[in-house]
Order: structure tokens, then C-alpha cells, then sequence
């Protein structure tokens, strides 16, 4: 059976008398990058807020690694890291100072915690600035600051609240690249509107809308599933893109390398079902 990291049972949350969150219920194995996707005011900011503790649920309950929220508040914070949309910096810190602070919050013990600060340092990049005042950093390194107190403490699970939020796009680049490295050795749930962030850093897909989970998958299914007139196909022995194209009821073939296809139809499940048939 498969790790389970987070398990959200029957998550529901209300604002004075307005559900933000109905009856909302997913699991999230270890390792991977999750896109948490939905318009403003779908209420994945509250399942976050939920998750990492910062909000206490109306119903329902959320397991992190195994630990509870509602019994054990603290044994489950161990296990995340949570950096919000806008980093949670002390700006006449320096950047050595703050990351110090943020790994004494997180119970880092003494002795680890020079260590811990070098490695997030070097990790993120930022080990040159370290005697710099954070209010002197340029966005896409205070970005870089918040990531970094957010994974201080080595957690399990790392949530990242529009990480991207307001950088150029070269910054954009390397804040992605950094978020797969961390991925590498923990869960990522990444939460953003932005549709094309999640399918350029994304495994897995959530969506919500209007307080509900309307869809849950690989980013291929989500692009199926919002796009019914394209399917992606990967083929062991690739036919070429003209013997695809020569298929009855094909539009359009676009050839993304690695034996994958995707393919531009009229009808959903005749086309799918001859191409399955070559």
C-alpha cells in the first residue's frame, strides 16, 4: 500500500454562516509536487490554512504523516513546512538572523541549527546574502528566504501558497526549478489559479471550486478532462506523426517528443478508440 502523507476526511469549514469548504475528502502519497488548483475564493487557501494548522476546521479531520490535527496540533507542524503568499519576513533581519529564528521555532534543536541554516542556505541559493538585510533583497530572493525557513526544519510535506506570485519570469524559472528539487525528497502541495503553473510543475492535479473537489488526477487526465477535443497518447513504437495525422476524425498532431502525442480530434471516444486500435 502506498505511503499516505496527508489524508483530509470530510473537510468542511464555514466564515460566520458561508461554507468556504463542503465535505471535501482527498489523500496525498509522499514525494511528488501536487497542484492545489482553483479560482480565488474556490477555498483551497482555507484547506491550506486548515492543513497547516493556522485555521481550526468546523467538521472533518486532516491526518499528516499518521498525526491528527484536531488531538496532537503540534506533532502534526513538525511534519509541514508553509510558506504563505506573502513571506512571513522580518525585514530588519538579515537573512542569517531570520532563518536562525525560524529553525529555533521549529524545534531545531541547538545543536543542529547552524547546520540546518547552512544547508537551506546553500539549497536556496542565497548563502552569499547571508549577512544581508532582508528588506535589501530583491523579491525573487526574499522568495527564496521564505523557501527556505519553510523547509529549516527538514519537514515532510512542504505547502507553497502562489510561490510565483509577482516575479519576473526568469525568477519564475528558478523558483520552479528549486521547488522540484525539494520534491525530490518530500511532498510539494503547490497552490495557485494559475492553470499553466500547475501543468509546468505539477505531477498530480486538485481541483476546487466554489468549496468542492471536482477533480483529482495526473496532469495528463486534467488535460483531458478540460480539454475533450485533445487527448495526449504515449506509444512504446511511435507511429510517425503523418500515420497519426491519416486517422479518420484527427485534426491536428503535435509531436512532444519521448514517443507522446498530443492529438487534436472531433469525437472524444471514436477517435481515442481507433487510435488505441493501430
Amino acid at each position: 500500500m502506498e505511503d499516505i502523507i496527508v489524508r483530509v476526511e470530510h473537510l468542511s469549514h464555514r466564515y460566520s454562516i458561508q461554507w468556504a469548504v463542503r465535505d471535501v475528502s482527498f489523500e496525498i502519497p509522499r514525494h511528488g509536487i501536487y497542484g492545489l488548483l482553483g479560482a480565488n475564493g474556490a477555498g483551497k487557501s482555507t484547506v491550506m490554512n486548515i492543513m497547516c494548522g493556522v485555521l481550526k476546521q468546523t467538521e472533518g479531520d486532516v491526518i499528516i504523516a499518521g498525526v491528527n490535527t484536531k488531538r496532537d496540533t503540534i506533532a502534526a507542524k513538525k511534519h509541514i513546512g508553509f510558506l504563505p503568499q506573502k513571506p512571513p519576513l522580518y525585514q530588519d533581519l538579515t537573512v542569517e538572523e531570520y532563518l536562525t529564528h525560524a529553525a529555533d521555532l521549529r524545534w531545531v534543536t541547538p545543536r543542529e541549527m547552524k547546520k540546518a541554516v547552512e544547508e537551506v542556505m546553500e539549497r536556496c541559493a542565497i548563502t552569499h546574502f547571508r549577512k544581508r538585510l532582508l528588506k535589501n533583497l530583491s523579491g525573487g530572493y526574499q522568495q527564496r528566504v521564505g523557501i527556505a525557513q519553510a523547509i529549516v526544519h527538514k519537514p515532510d510535506l512542504v505547502v507553497f501558497d502562489e510561490p510565483t506570485n509577482g516575479l519576473d519570469p526568469n525568477q519564475i524559472v528558478e523558483i520552479r526549478h528549486l521547488i522540484k528539487s525539494i520534491a525530490e525528497e518530500r511532498t510539494v502541495i503547490l497552490s495557485t489559479h494559475i492553470l499553466p503553473e500547475v501543468q509546468a510543475a505539477c505531477d498530480h492535479i486538485l481541483m476546487m471550486d466554489h468549496g468542492k473537489m471536482v477533480f483529482s488526477g495526473t496532469v495528463d487526465e486534467f488535460d483531458n478532462y478540460i480539454v475533450p477535443n485533445t487527448i495526449y497518447v504515449r506509444f512504446a513504437n511511435a507511429p510517425s506523426s503523418g500515420v497519426l495525422k491519416g486517422v479518420e476524425g484527427v485534426n491536428d498532431v503535435e509531436d512532444l517528443g519521448g514517443q507522446q502525442f498530443r492529438v487534436r480530434f472531433t469525437d472524444a471516444q471514436e477517435v481515442t478508440w481507433k487510435i488505441h486500435s493501430k
